[in-house]
């Protein structure tokens, strides 16, 4: 007869667990909640374009000069390969330490590339990331909003205002450069 009072105690917090979820959810429809898709913000959003365009002309000339310096490292080491069995012994040393180098060398500026790449779009992201949230701040205050969410595993349309904070964004004054 143990049974019985634990299948009891059970029973209760069952019942008192459905009355916490009900009395959320009375709670949650009178909370103006929105959410907002930032990665969709930093996709679409005119801002994060812009970014994006800088960011490749200021990086384009530099990532074509290294495809352009891997691919004559490529021919000069086919070159070296067809030609090996003809060349003397120092000649092919001496023709395998250039490639060597020259691979270092591009992996080194490879390197450096890779750094002020990241660099750069850490400071684009931050500002696109910095307008946004100031757009979505003059939305929650505007709109009178109790929450808004930017990281979500589920949000129904209703409480989405991505679209909203886009808008917002394409319209507000580009940040000065």
């Amino acid at each position: 007869m143990k049974l019985l009072p634990r299948s009891s105690k059970v029973l209760a917090a069952v019942a008192g667990s459905a009355l916490l979820c009900c009395s959320l959810a009375a709670a949650a429809q009178e909370l103006k909640v929105g959410y907002v898709n930032s990665e969709r913000v930093l996709r679409e959003a005119a801002p994060a374009k812009a970014a994006q365009t800088r960011l490749e002309s200021e990086f384009g000339k530099r990532e074509k000069e290294l495809v352009d310096q891997a691919s004559r490292l490529k021919s000069a080491a086919e070159k070296l390969e067809k030609e090996a069995p003809t060349l003397s012994e120092t000649e092919r040393g001496r023709r395998q330490r250039e490639l060597v180098e020259q691979d270092r060398d591009i992996q080194r500026r490879r390197r450096e590339f890779q750094e002020d790449l990241t660099q750069r779009k850490n400071e684009e992201l931050a500002t696109v990331v910095e307008r946004a949230n100031r757009v979505i701040k003059q939305i929650f205050e505007q709109d009178k909003y109790d929450l808004i969410l930017q990281e979500a595993i589920f949000a129904g349309p209703r409480v989405d205002i991505t679209d909203k904070v886009i808008k917002a964004l394409n319209s507000a004054a580009p940040a000065p450069r």
